[in-house]
């Protein structure tokens, strides 16, 4: 007994050592709560003051910007009290963005926490999937209004309008969200912002969440990314859809060991440069793809079950258009995934009914044209 009590005695002394440095340690994130965000003010774009709840930057969640650096100093000295890994993990990151401050690239709010991109996590949550309660059709994603809705459930049958009277070649269309704001900002970053880790890192994860909604689709597809047009692809950098592809199927990998997936990049190409896609509304948009794409090789998609992606769904026409030539080229089934879905409160319509019509005229409502080059 006498060789176990001074071990005993050493265990309470490293327990007592160990409360006092996580009550020291809590106390200089309390002091950081109070400093940080004045010192962060002056070094970072959004110069006001971002005390707690007081000022923040411009636009929406001015006085929720403190409340995260509440919730960050709550949540790391729960962890100091946990993990110590956590606890020095949240500690490197408010000495870190102390002294290097930076901002989110989509509300300009100052960073609380480190990221391997600067999004702030406001912005991350308010990214969110489409609610479940919202009526989309069954076939293409668009949202049903009110009428429709009630239209179609008196009818029995589940699609809009639109699919139902111009059947898509595609078997279903899903996409993680719904393009309007934060989610608009994000692919915005990545496409004309050059921010390649927005799809690694983010936008790519959500894709993976759309392509989980295909629960009838084969777990063996080859995996197609919408092509650009080699002159733009060549402006830009990369192809934006190529990068989600890779992305969603690097996580997707992870989730679903047992799927098959296979990214062929080269498998469709673009062999006509179109106009603007933004600019024409549907019926233009339509006879401006009819044409553009074609199959590098038939025998690749033979036969084959498609995964189609792109980053946005807008009116259908370019997904509707693709899986035409890849059904021509002999594919069994096509299915298209996205990262958002533009939906009619994201429109802006000269004429407009509840469900849009092949022919309407729309034009998607965007932040800054400044920022923005063709499609």
């Amino acid at each position: 007994m006498s060789s176990a009590e001074p071990w005993g005695g050493g265990r309470v002394l490293r327990l007592q050592r160990f409360r006092g440095a996580v009550i020291l340690w809590a106390s200089v994130q309390l002091v950081f709560l109070l400093l940080v965000p004045r010192v962060r003010s002056v070094f970072s774009e959004s110069v006001k003051s971002v005390q707690l709840g007081m000022g923040g930057p411009p636009g929406e969640g001015q006085r929720e910007t403190g409340w995260r650096a509440v919730t960050r100093v709550l949540r790391s000295y729960g962890a100091g009290l946990g993990p110590v890994k956590s606890a020095m993990v949240w500690a490197v990151a408010d000495v870190t963005n102390a002294v290097f401050p930076t901002d989110c690239r989509v509300c300009g709010a100052p960073m609380v926490a480190l990221g391997k991109v600067r999004v702030c996590e406001l912005c991350l949550m308010r990214a969110a999937e489409q609610a479940e309660t919202d009526i989309l059709c069954t076939r293409c994603g668009d949202a049903l209004g009110m009428e429709s809705a009630r239209f179609a459930a008196g009818m029995g049958v589940t699609e809009c309008s639109l699919c139902r009277m111009a059947p898509p070649e595609f078997e279903r269309a899903v996409a993680f969200g719904t393009y309007d704001n934060e989610m608009r900002e994000m692919l915005h970053l990545l496409k004309f912002g050059g921010q390649r880790r927005m799809a690694e890192h983010i936008l790519g994860e959500r894709l993976a969440s759309a392509v989980l909604k295909l629960e009838a689709c084969g777990k063996d597809l080859l995996v197609v990314p919408v092509p650009l047009f080699p002159a733009r692809e060549r402006q830009r950098g990369f192809n934006q859809a190529r990068l989600l592809a890779e992305a969603a199927v690097k996580r997707l990998r992870k989730l679903r060991p047992e799927w098959r997936l296979r990214v062929l990049p080269g498998a469709m190409q673009r062999v006509r440069d179109t106009h603007a896609l933004f600019t024409l509304n549907p019926s233009q948009r339509r006879r401006n793809l009819s044409g553009a794409f074609r199959i590098a090789d038939k025998e690749v998609v033979r036969g084959r079950e498609v995964l189609l992606i792109d980053d946005i769904m807008t009116t259908g026409a370019t997904a509707r258009e693709c899986a035409r030539v890849l059904k021509r080229a002999g594919a069994e089934k096509v299915w298209v995934a996205t990262v958002a879905k533009a939906q009619p409160e994201s429109v802006r319509a000269i004429e407009r009914a509840d469900v849009a019509t092949w022919g309407a005229s729309v034009s998607l409502v965007e932040p800054d044209s400044s920022r923005r080059v063709s499609f």
